[in-house]
């Protein structure tokens, strides 16, 4: 894979929808009323959104969008360090530890 797709839409959180998510390596971001819930990557952005589905947290999300990356684990570092910086350093609601 030569650099990186650009991010897809943002798509409804629903079974259907991650089932049409490749199965490649990648991040995404999730959100519900316009804040962001979690922002992950794994080497299968599919898998990783249908294990999100069950969570008790992320399963509440209602939109995500996803990214095709082979350096998915800086990318998400990257998009936490962002997230924390314009967030008083505090991470996305499903993240936050205790």
């Amino acid at each position: 894979m030569s650099g990186e797709e650009p991010w897809s839409e943002w798509l409804d959180f629903d079974a259907s929808r991650v089932g049409s998510v490749p199965e490649s390596s990648g991040v995404f971001v999730m959100h519900a009323s316009m804040k962001i819930m979690y922002i992950g990557g794994s080497e299968n952005v599919r898998q990783a959104l249908l294990e999100r589905l069950s969570d008790p947290c992320t399963g509440k999300a209602k939109r995500f969008r996803y990214l095709l990356t082979s350096s998915f684990a800086e990318k998400s570092d990257q998009m936490l360090k962002e997230y924390a910086e314009k967030h008083a350093g505090k991470l996305p609601l499903c993240m936050e530890k205790g």
